[in-house]
């Protein structure tokens, strides 16, 4: 059988997406090995620049190391760069996402082919492994609504549309009988799940934590308007993860405008004091040099950052996209200026996970990934790193650490 090697880039509904794509080969064998497979599809992310190039770099190094294989580009990128690398012939072969669940008859194409399909597909595919991990990525909706200034995500993955409940369901009870306890709820705007079907993030919860098997649920990125108080009366549940990722983007309120944004300062201050309140870690993304943030914005946002009860941040330098509203704004930031304000918001939000890490340092409940030379990687309720030395087979296993050494960069435990 020829060999198929999967490269994912990006976010998590990526990972979820290539899990799809394992699942749909039946003539084909995959593999772990780049350098001697016959296929490899590259699934991309398109989010910045830099997410572009990381992707064209990795195809051009491997069509160096590995000059015979067919390269199949899918993911994001097909949609905003496959037409020109295609022409290129940098790729074989480029599919949209509606084209993934083909991708077994796809790769029989003999002749180079451009299979861009549509934005308005829904995956059917009920996933019922994630190959190397201990943790299972659930993908319950597509596309976004939002118009945000900067964003070019709406145009390659289309409207917010849900999954069917039924199919989200029966997705986890099949991961859950074949062994996983965690599930990571993810999508484009995961927090849209349910407009279009008249139910909500909420139900959908407390459905899954009635599954047997589940034992912690995690939430991808969610918007501060999507956060009702039917999700915040979910917060005590014991297999809710203590932790919640709240995209804000800024909190200059100008730039806020300027970002086309739904939030604003004062109500994300009100929510975030309110769920910080029941123990929980915050996370957030943040756009650092965006058109218009200038020195006075900038020094704004940086005191309320202080204030917010923050301890994950997810923090990008400004990039141009074509086709957004941002990329015609004035007036525009230089590059040094905005690497120094990444620099000085990640050491700010590091030092308040550090404290964070300090204070909740007993009773973390900890699912382990595979581990090398009896040192094992994994994750706490709060979504602090832990790393576990044991000399006993501890792979995707549960531990419950009552105390851990906190240092800067992880905690750490000897079992």
């Amino acid at each position: 059988m020829q060999k198929v090697y999967f490269k994912t880039f990006g976010c998590r509904t990526n990972q979820f997406d290539t899990q799809v794509m394992i699942s749909k080969l039946k003539d084909y064998e995959l593999t772990d090995d780049e350098l001697n497979s016959d296929y490899i599809v590259v699934n991309s992310c398109t989010v910045t620049n830099g997410a572009d190039s990381s992707v064209r770099n990795y195809i051009s190094s491997i069509k160096r190391k590995n000059p015979d294989a067919k390269v199949i580009l899918a993911g994001c990128g097909s949609h905003s760069k496959g037409e020109s690398l295609f022409a290129d012939k940098k790729v074989f072969g480029v599919i949209g996402h509606s084209e993934k669940e083909n991708i077994n008859t796809v790769l029989k194409n003999e002749n180079p082919f451009y299979q861009i399909g549509d934005l308005e597909h829904i995956d059917t595919t009920i996933v019922e492994e994630f190959v190397g991990k201990s943790r299972a990525f659930i993908k319950i909706q597509e596309g976004c609504d939002f118009a945000c200034s900067y964003c070019i995500i709406p145009q390659v993955r289309g409207a917010a549309r849900s999954h069917k409940e039924e199919t989200i369901l029966e997705q986890i009870s099949k991961l859950a009988s074949n062994g996983f306890g965690e599930f990571i709820l993810t999508g484009t705007n995961v927090g849209s799940y349910g407009q279009d079907h008249n139910t909500s993030m909420a139900k959908l919860l407390k459905k899954m934590s009635n599954i047997r098997g589940v034992r912690r649920i995690r939430i991808g990125s969610l918007e501060p308007i999507q956060i009702d108080d039917e999700m915040l009366e979910l917060l005590g549940e014991p297999w809710m993860a203590k932790q919640m990722h709240i995209a804000l983007q800024h909190t200059s309120d100008k730039m806020l405008k300027l970002m086309n944004r739904r939030n604003d300062y004062k109500s994300d201050k009100i929510l975030f004091d309110k769920i910080a309140s029941k123990g929980y870690a915050l996370g957030t993304d943040f756009i650092v040099g965006h058109p218009g943030e200038t020195e006075q914005e900038w020094l704004e946002a940086i005191s309320r950052i202080k204030e917010l009860p923050l301890t994950h941040v997810h923090a990008f330098s400004y990039s141009k996209r074509d086709n957004t509203a941002s990329i015609s704004m004035k007036p525009e930031i230089r590059g040094n200026i905005a690497k120094e304000r990444h620099r000085e918001l990640t050491a700010i939000i590091k030092a308040k996970n550090y404290a964070f890490r300090r204070e909740h340092n007993t009773n973390l409940e900890v699912l382990l990934e595979n581990g090398k030379e009896g040192i094992y990687h994994g994750f706490d309720q709060y979504f602090n790193k832990i790393e576990v030395q044991s000399n006993e087979d501890l792979s995707a296993n549960w531990v419950l650490l009552n105390h851990v050494e906190v240092n800067h960069e992880k905690n750490s435990a000897t079992l």
